[in-house]
């Protein structure tokens, strides 16, 4: 997820590193050629011990016998974590090659047919009696969240035939499905013309023009991305609806679910209400962002504000960055924040576990991907200059850290639930933002540091929201048998309440929700954009209020990683997620930010 940052040039207090910007992959698959095979084969002779043991599974099992099994399971869920990375990151590095889209299809299904013959397993333990199962999980150690996990699947499980049949169409039809969208979209290309020459662009590449410093390239790039996109409306509608459906079909046809969403909160092991509360808590306060907009338009002389200037940038937004300079700045805001964390960041660097120009075919956007505990994470980029993408690479470093520091669990907690996914990665920009803060004395840079902070916060937190708001909206309209143009007037309705009338969206806005990949791969997940940014402001608010003390409380949350429930996580630092007070608490502290501004003017 990108973010803004102020484009001024920061002085470094380390000696740069030069760092290779290109992954090296060989420490998940040194020879693909010879490895593979054996590598599934590996795979296959562990399952085939647990089906062996299959027979001896009783509510009287021994503890031992248990731990046993699960540390099997453990080793079989890191060879096939590591397999399915280095197959989904060859597809990414470039979604037009025929060699990577093989290689990634052949290896999801047989990965998905180990896992269906261990099916048997978790569901022996959803069917085990309360006591036994409470007797096991009191000698679970670290692995007692993964086991109350299972269970709290236990209404919405299927028999194992059943299941299996779902995990086999889910390759061939959902995950088939979302591949053609990512092969369709990130194959598409644009034109946009500067200084009378035309240039021929990736999407990445386009985006950078919506935050160009003249009106009309800004205008311009937009309207080429809806050009582009328009011809493909009624293919990726369609996609959308069909992986509606499957949603629908499978959550609520054959698991019981009681919405569409509930199967994304039972995942996240959030209440209902929580999520309920908190995007009620941010359409309640749409009119801080509307607000902040107005004063954008008048600092940046835009009139009228329109969709097409939301990221215009502040005056002093002029200059691109090196990757070199990007890096040492990343770098060094998390050094003075906590040399361990900084020294965890530059791993990645080191490691060469890090991808950051942007080419042709390059899958679009930027994520981290957390393999397994002790391995160094791997970062996608698609770094060109801008400062964004500052911000950017310090948020998916974030994420890095997270894994990094939460390698002492096992990989089935180390990983942090979602709602607590984004917790250090958007941690990580606010170090990055709170460090230009406090080296600049120059009162139009502060202005533009806080409109690029803003504008992140925005985007992170109510832009995400009203994704949400779209998606309970679109499953409920398609599962009525809703056309492509209904759900673009629905997207357009959910705009203007949005954006009031402090902004103007001009009419092919309504379709963006087709450019959106989290709401065809993840249903729901946008969400957690939302919660994790308003719960970083809250954990910010109390680092600058308790200094130094704060840091090992915050290191020892990382740590934690998904070993415990979200609530639980939350609660050691005085966090209720029901609570529309705590939700609010971050919007008092945006709406702070927003009179700071106005204090600039």
């Amino acid at each position: 997820m990108a973010g803004r940052t102020s484009t001024r040039h920061t002085s470094v207090s380390r000696k740069r590193s030069t760092y290779p910007d290109r992954w090296n992959l060989t420490h998940l698959v040194k020879d693909p050629t010879a490895e593979i095979d054996a590598l599934l084969a590996d795979l296959e002779s562990k399952v085939a011990k647990i089906e062996a043991v299959r027979p001896t599974l009783a509510p009287s099992l021994s503890s031992q016998a248990l731990l046993t099994l699960l540390r099997l399971s453990e080793e079989i869920t890191q060879g096939a974590s590591q397999l399915g990375a280095y197959a989904y990151l060859r597809f990414s590095e470039n979604t037009k090659s025929a060699e990577a889209r093989s290689l990634k299809t052949r290896v999801e299904e047989r990965l998905t047919g180990l896992n269906n013959r261990l099916l048997f397993f978790e569901l022996w333990w959803q069917s085990l009696d309360d006591a036994n199962a409470a007797r096991l999980m009191a000698d679970a150690g670290d692995l007692r969240y993964h086991l109350e996990t299972i269970r709290r699947y236990k209404p919405h499980t299927l028999s194992e035939p059943e299941e299996k049949i779902i995990n086999v169409k889910n390759v061939t039809g959902r995950s088939a499905v979302n591949t053609l969208y990512d092969v369709v979209t990130n194959g598409l290309t644009f034109t946009m013309t500067l200084g009378g020459k035309k240039k021929t662009v990736n999407r990445e590449e386009l985006m950078t023009y919506v935050r160009h410093s003249k009106a009309s390239v800004r205008q311009a790039a937009y309207q080429e991305l809806h050009r582009v996109y328009a011809p493909q409306r009624d293919l990726l509608g369609e996609i959308y609806k069909t992986l509606v459906n499957d949603w629908k079909s499978e959550n609520m046809g054959l698991r019981d679910f009681s919405s569409p969403i509930a199967t994304r909160n039972l995942g996240n092991d959030v209440p209902d209400q929580a999520v309920d509360v908190l995007l009620a808590t941010c359409a309640k306060n749409a009119d801080i962002f509307q607000t902040y907009f107005r004063l954008k338009a008048k600092i940046c002389k835009i009139k009228p504000m329109s969709r097409y200037h939301l990221y215009a940038p502040h005056r002093t937004e002029t200059r691109k960055y090196t990757y070199t300079d990007a890096v040492a700045m990343v770098l060094n805001a998390y050094r003075g924040f906590s040399p361990r964390l900084a020294e965890l960041a530059e791993q990645v660097f080191r490691d060469r576990h890090i991808d950051s120009p942007t080419r042709p075919g390059k899958l679009g956007g930027a994520y981290c991907y957390s393999v397994v505990p002790g391995l160094t994470p791997y970062v996608m980029l698609n770094f060109t200059g801008e400062a964004r993408d500052i911000a950017t690479m310090a948020h998916e470093l974030g994420h890095a850290v997270h894994g990094m520091m939460a390698k002492d669990h096992s990989v089935f907690t180390f990983h942090s639930t979602l709602p607590l996914a984004e917790t250090a990665s958007v941690f990580g920009e606010r170090i990055l933002s709170d460090a230009l803060m406090s080296q600049e004395r120059n009162k139009a840079v502060q202005q533009g540091l806080l409109l690029s902070q803003l504008d992140d916060i925005y985007a992170t937190v109510l832009r995400q929201a009203y994704f949400v708001r779209f998606e309970k909206l679109a499953h409920q309209m398609i599962a009525d048998g809703a056309t492509a143009d209904q759900l673009a007037k629905a997207y357009g309705e959910e705009l203007r309440q949005q954006f009031g009338k402090a902004v103007k969206v001009p009419s092919e806005f309504h379709w963006e929700w087709l450019m959106i990949p989290h709401l065809f791969a993840s249903p729901f997940y946008c969400y957690a954009y939302s919660f994790g940014n308003l719960l970083v402001l809250a954990l910010y608010r109390m680092y600058k209020e308790q200094g130094a003390s704060f840091v090992p409380k915050y290191l020892d949350l990382l740590a934690t990683g998904g070993s415990q429930s979200p609530q639980q996580i939350l609660a050691t630092v005085g966090v209720n997620m029901t609570s529309e007070t705590f939700w609010q608490s971050g919007f008092d502290t945006i709406k702070g930010m927003v009179e700071q501004l106005e204090e600039t003017m």
